[in-house]
């Protein structure tokens, strides 16, 4: 990356969940699609993503454009969480490669299915509901620090997995769920249909 330390500004937001942070920084750390990271073995070729976990409670990372949400367990100050990640980001963004592709990505390149050819790999109905969430929902989720990822959609029943932010927020699995499935409902026209998180 073609970016040095001095020229890095990073900002630091508060999520509705008292346990996520979200930081915006000038310069990308994904250029397509995102990316969450539980543990330093997740992050094995990314420098950035392995020294974030060495930050005392960290327990996720999730990573999208130019943004990146830490779940914490409340062990350390946001005060503390911020001046080290801070730290991390400015001593480790000349080695980070926005690039990488996700364990879920890597996948889909070993099956030789390209990114570009995945909607015509999804059902009608798996197609739908992604459109409908990323035109009313995923971007709210975003300015939030958080995301969703659609597991499944079967029999009236679409399975979601909160990633960022959302993941543990009081809210997403009360206000937020029950919005989620009131779009879904409404744009699809279908009242029966139920929405899950699965953590």
């Amino acid at each position: 990356m073609n970016i040095e330390s001095k020229d890095i500004l990073i900002r630091m937001l508060k999520t509705p969940n008292p346990y996520a942070l979200k930081f915006v920084l000038n310069c990308p750390l994904k250029n397509q699609g995102r990316a969450s990271f539980y543990s330093k073995e997740d992050g094995l070729k990314l420098p950035l993503i392995r020294a974030l976990f060495d930050i005392p409670g960290l327990k996720q990372v999730f990573v999208f454009q130019n943004q990146m949400t830490l779940t914490h367990d409340g062990s350390l100050s946001e005060e503390a969480i911020e001046k080290q990640t801070e730290s991390i980001v400015k001593t480790r963004i000349p080695l980070h490669d926005p690039n990488f592709l996700s364990a879920e990505e890597d996948l889909e390149n070993l099956n030789s299915r390209p990114k570009k050819n995945l909607s015509k790999q999804m059902s009608p109905k798996l197609l739908e509901v992604e459109k409908i969430l990323d035109r009313t929902v995923r971007p709210g989720l975003r300015a939030d620090g958080g995301d969703l990822e659609v597991l499944s959609v079967k029999n009236n029943e679409v399975k979601i997995s909160y990633q960022g932010a959302c993941g543990g927020c009081p809210s997403a699995f009360m206000g937020t769920l029950e919005a989620i499935e009131g779009i879904l409902q409404q744009e699809m026209d279908c009242p029966e249909l139920r929405v899950t998180p699965i953590e």
